[in-house]
């Protein structure tokens, strides 16, 4: 699998409206979520990076509850990838606890609409739905005890506590989403 570079979406741009059926059983629109922040975090099942890093979102979506939500989405090809369909990602979802809605992206609209290129892939939307932070987790995505530093969380931080996020930011990496053809 090669290693592919997220695209760095233009900050500012709005968060796309969606609405996406959610792995428990309802489906999500955008402006379901009320919080001061929205974090859509595109990812699937197969992927090693997201595999490797999916503990950390979960943590994450736990320390910033009702400040902050999580939404993933899943937009890959689950025909040419069964180990994404919708079936796997309930079973992904419960299996791991996700404490956050995790949607099928069937159409690949949103996805699209988000400039995303990779799984796992971030994006931060303030209380606008502007978005503010588009990049990596952190600065080691294959051991989470070797992190020296935590972008998207301080990006998160800076936003909840009223400060400008950093505008240097660093693409996230991972594999790249599985087109429909």
């Amino acid at each position: 699998m090669a290693l592919t570079e997220s695209r760095m979406a233009h900050l500012g741009s709005p968060c796309p409206d969606f609405h996406l059926p959610g792995t428990e059983g309802r489906s999500w629109r955008r402006d379901d979520f009320q919080e001061a922040a929205l974090l859509l975090v595109v990812m699937c099942n197969h992927c090693p990076y997201v595999q490797a890093v999916d503990d950390r979102i979960n943590a994450l979506a736990k320390d910033f509850k009702g400040k902050c939500a999580v939404v993933g989405i899943n937009p890959n090809d689950a025909q040419a990838y069964p180990e994404d369909s919708f079936e796997a990602m309930q079973e992904r979802a419960r299996r791991k606890g996700y404490v956050f809605p995790y949607l099928r992206d069937e159409a690949q609209d949103l996805a699209r609409g988000l400039g995303a290129l990779c799984t796992p892939d971030f994006f931060l939307f303030d209380q606008d739905r502007k978005l503010v932070y588009r990049g990596r987790l952190d600065d080691n995505w294959k051991q989470p005890e070797s992190v020296t530093r935590q972008d998207l969380r301080r990006a998160l931080t800076s936003l909840l506590e009223g400060r400008s996020v950093d505008p240097e930011q660093r693409p996230s990496l991972g594999c790249s989403i599985k087109w429909k053809t």
